[in-house]
């Protein structure tokens, strides 16, 4: 059994290195969405999922990279997907950013309890 739940650190980090190259490749498009506007702040966020996958698959500084994860989806989901939500002109568009929106908040709990009961390296919060 510990081999099939092994295979969970890699199924919670592998889609964030796929959401980071989402941002790198839909920069423009994702820029109308992100708070402060702009490209910039795409790219920061997509450098900062890869890292939070790189460091959670390799194990280095996994429970720091996990716990601001959380944060970072958390704020998305209050941020980025709460307003398109209230802002959406038909129910489709609204039954989308509510999905994203809960998606996030349940991701930001993951990483959460990732960071509390799996993560190892301690070198920054312990």
């Amino acid at each position: 059994m510990d081999t099939i739940t092994g295979f969970g650190k890699y199924l919670f980090a592998l889609p964030f290195l796929g959401f980071g190259a989402g941002h790198f490749m839909n920069a423009e498009m994702m820029a109308s969405m992100a708070p402060f506007g702009g490209t910039v702040i795409v790219y920061l966020t997509g450098i900062a999922l890869v890292a939070a996958a790189v460091s959670i698959l390799i194990g280095k500084m996994d429970k720091l990279a996990s716990a601001l994860l959380g944060l970072m989806l958390l704020i998305f989901a209050f941020a980025v997907w709460m307003p398109a939500m209230n802002a959406a002109v038909d129910e489709a568009a609204g039954g989308v950013a509510m999905s994203n929106m809960m998606k996030d908040i349940a991701l930001a709990g993951a990483a959460w309890m990732y960071s509390s009961h799996v993560a190892k390296d301690n070198a920054v919060i312990g």
